[in-house]
């Protein structure tokens, strides 16, 4: 099953953000590094879109790209639409 990819604009945002971060921080090398990363972890969610965590309803998932950042999506019928991307430093979206 493939399904097809939706970047909200909030996931545009948040992605340019990260990636410039890291650019900026860490040199066009690891910036490269975290663009592949993040590609093939898309790839991942549109071939398996329940392959990882689920949470707040079953809809709603959690990839890890990096351990310093993951991409939220949502799978809605035929389609992957992705939220936004958190640097999994900052402080959590929700209290446990």
């Amino acid at each position: 099953m493939s399904l097809s990819i939706f970047w909200s604009d909030e996931a545009k945002e948040t992605f340019d953000a990260i990636f410039w971060f890291v650019f900026h921080e860490f040199g066009e090398k690891s910036a490269k590094k975290f663009l592949k990363q993040t590609n093939k972890v898309i790839l991942i969610i549109k071939f398996q879109p329940e392959i990882f965590e689920a949470f707040s309803s079953s809809r709603f998932r959690k990839g890890r790209i990096t351990s310093q950042t993951s991409i939220f999506y949502e799978i809605k019928n035929d389609q992957i639409h992705l939220l936004f991307f958190w640097d999994n430093r900052q402080e959590p979206l929700i209290n446990s």
